[in-house]
């Protein structure tokens, strides 16, 4: 990423641990995240928080073992919450900054640069606000240009050469040349046009995909777009319009759990 696309990341982390912190605390600790229906709100944010903190060390030493499960332990009383989750997100861009063209060896996803972890953990964090807002009904905003680059990076993560080796279920991607395809309604943004093919999921993201016409089309502002994606809202419950053969979309959405 370029020296501007780190400093919006940075200041998209800021942004959404705040915000996530600011909904958290307006409901009971042991409130149920709909979006997340195995944790509470306590959980939710121990579990933001400390990914901040695992990514920091992952930065910091330039490597780590397997972790298969981040601690989710925030602080007893709410009241920390908010200090708590500025404070990591901190530490994750201290980190950043001072090795800001570095690289992180980790076994699984192989060799990063320091900026995809802080870019891993700014759209993290932002889909983790947008299920703390869901809970409390607070208000959700997102900027356009993250939420079309947190769409970049899933496609990324979903459509790389070794994701079903480590998340079986991504092999149910595989097919014969389906295609779906994301259309924002923002005029300054490109849609997505995914295919599914014989070795999994593969994208393309540009002004050509336009042209092409998919077997189910999904148009609508690219806050929705990612959050349905996300599965963080039912394409019913989005501002999205969905056209063409749904049960592609729904497979999608079924086997992209990451």
């Amino acid at each position: 990423m370029k020296a501007l696309d780190t400093a919006r990341m940075v200041e998209g982390l800021r942004e959404h641990a705040a915000g996530l912190a600011g909904s958290a605390t307006r409901e009971d600790p042991s409130t149920r995240v709909p979006t997340c229906p195995d944790w509470t709100l306590r959980d939710l944010v121990g579990h933001v928080g400390g990914a901040h903190r695992w990514t920091t060390q992952l930065i910091r030493t330039g490597g780590t073992e397997v972790v298969k499960a981040l601690p989710r332990t925030a602080p007893d009383e709410p009241g920390g919450w908010g200090g708590w989750l500025r404070d990591g997100a901190e530490q994750l861009i201290g980190a950043f900054e001072a090795a800001p063209d570095g690289t992180v060896e980790h076994p699984l996803l192989g060799t990063w640069p320091t900026s995809r972890w802080l870019r891993r953990m700014t759209h993290e964090t932002s889909v983790h606000h947008a299920d703390a807002a869901f809970t409390a009904g607070t208000p959700f905003a997102l900027d356009a240009g993250l939420a079309a680059d947190a769409i970049t990076e899933s496609l990324e993560l979903l459509s790389s050469v070794s994701a079903a080796e480590h998340k079986p279920e991504l092999a149910e991607l595989r097919g014969r040349g389906e295609t779906l395809r994301l259309c924002p309604v923002e005029r300054s943004l490109h849609d997505w046009l995914i295919t599914r093919e014989g070795r999994g999921a593969a994208f393309e993201h540009g002004a050509a995909v336009a042209e092409v016409e998919a077997d189910v089309t999904v148009r609508g502002p690219v806050r929705d777009l990612l959050l349905v994606l996300a599965r963080r809202l039912d394409p019913a419950e989005a501002e999205v319009e969905v056209t063409g053969d749904r049960s592609l979309l729904d497979h999608w959405l079924a086997h992209t759990a990451i």
